[in-house]
């Protein structure tokens, strides 16, 4: 199957899915095979909408790509993708999931936004086992935070049904301590942390940032969690003045981060280091700073500078950011890379099923993936990961960079690789100003 790199390089919008269409449909082709359906779930709408920014680029690449269907043996199959709309709500989310189950009749479930929208629909399908691959969000929150019993380790078991690739709460934590360590400072680090399934893993005593921090000779200072959306941040402010806190961190949605920048601001907290996740990886986020957004580093999953290519189209990481810039006319953001891997993810399961329409035999084919995609190789099973969850987890690469302003935009500079050497570095950490 071929495609064409140039149509990726030339400005594609005119290709894209229409905002409001919740189906692409692949053209009809000779087999008389009944279409595969893959359901793609998303935050379109509402605080994590960010995630969902590049989903019409990315689909509608994907719906040229799959225009003639896909070869399974000696079969050809049409596909079709169904999409939905978390709206940020994990309630909703599972809503969605069982409407593409049991209304839509789709075969597989893809979804890759945050623990608040993979969660309730990898736990929906697991339920009605129908295979789901979900992505961008620590390995923790997906595997532990679905268990029965998240806090009791010995009851943990794999899940037969669904899928989940990314870093893990270690990687991050080696990240933002590796970047800390390029600049001086007094070692005590105070913590946003919300009560979701981010901030309880990140806060947690046992597998997140407490204990590696202490080991290291970090004085941590969590003042406690406090929900999404809130408007006023003076209590944690004053904790982390009180604590004489030069580097802050913790993992917050966007809105979050920049009401308590600007609080910070005024109120005269400042810190050398600033290493926030989750709020701090899009372009429009820093940008919504100003000035005060210079320096300000975060977790880095995906750039065009990763050396890695898709197994779907051969285009590299580069290419595919320009297609969006020139298809957009906006700056390149991380879920580009991760949206696109969950199709690839997802169509080469469904090349190596034995009967892709058989849920259990696609997710047996999913289990056994070995792919090397635009977001580096994704292998379910491996030994990167504790023996509880190999079955169903595979990791990714992991780095750190820096957000520096460049005339009237930000740019991306990668300031810490230990943890992945084969992505380059763009320079070393700086403190902020």
């Amino acid at each position: 199957m071929s495609f064409d790199r140039r149509r990726v390089l030339q400005g594609i919008a005119g290709g894209f899915a229409a905002a409001g269409s919740t189906t692409l449909f692949a053209p009809a082709v000779r087999a008389a095979n009944k279409p595969i359906k893959i359901g793609y779930v998303s935050p379109k709408s509402g605080p994590l909408a960010a995630f969902a920014e590049a989903d019409d680029f990315v689909l509608g690449e994907f719906r040229r790509f799959i225009k003639d269907g896909v070869k399974v043996g000696s079969q050809t199959y049409p596909v079709e993708v169904v999409t939905k709309d978390s709206q940020s709500n994990p309630n909703r989310a599972a809503e969605v999931a069982k409407e593409l189950i049991t209304r839509d009749n789709v075969s597989l479930i893809v979804v890759g936004a945050t623990p608040e929208t993979n969660n309730p629909v990898a736990t929906q399908c697991e339920l009605e086992q129908v295979p789901c691959i979900s992505s961008v969000a620590p390995w923790q929150t997906n595997f532990i935070g679905r268990q029965a019993n998240p806090g009791d380790p010995k009851s943990w078991k794999p899940f037969d049904y669904t899928f989940h690739y990314f870093w893990g709460l270690e990687d991050v934590i080696g990240v933002f301590t590796s970047m800390w360590s390029q600049v001086a400072s007094n070692k005590s680090v105070g913590a946003l942390f919300p009560n979701d399934a981010d901030g309880n893993a990140w806060g947690d005593t046992t597998i997140g940032f407490p204990p590696v921090l202490a080991k290291q000779g970090f004085k941590l200072t969590d003042p406690g969690r406090f929900q999404n959306l809130t408007d006023d941040f003076s209590s944690q402010i004053a904790a982390f003045r009180g604590a004489d806190a030069e580097i802050i961190t913790g993992v917050i949605i966007p809105p979050d981060f920049t009401t308590f920048w600007n609080q910070s601001r005024q109120k005269g907290l400042k810190p050398k280091v600033v290493s926030v996740a989750k709020a701090l990886l899009f372009p429009a986020s820093v940008q919504a700073l100003g000035k005060g957004g210079n320096n300000i580093s975060t977790e880095v999953w995906w750039t065009p500078t990763h050396p890695y290519k898709s197994s779907l189209s051969g285009v590299s990481a580069a290419e595919l950011a320009k297609g969006y810039e020139q298809a957009s006319g906006k700056q390149w953001t991380q879920p580009i890379g991760f949206v696109h891997s969950l199709f690839e993810v997802a169509i080469d399961g469904i090349k190596r099923a034995s009967d892709p329409s058989d849920g259990a035999a696609l997710a047996k084919a999913i289990g056994a993936t070995k792919l090397d995609t635009i977001v580096g190789q994704v292998a379910f099973g491996s030994s990167a990961v504790p023996p509880f969850a190999a079955k169903n987890i595979a990791k990714t690469p992991l780095v750190g960079g820096q957000w520096r302003l460049n005339g009237d935009k930000y740019d991306m500079v990668i300031t810490d690789n230990r943890l992945a050497p084969q992505i380059p570095l763009g320079g070393d950490m700086q403190a902020l100003s």
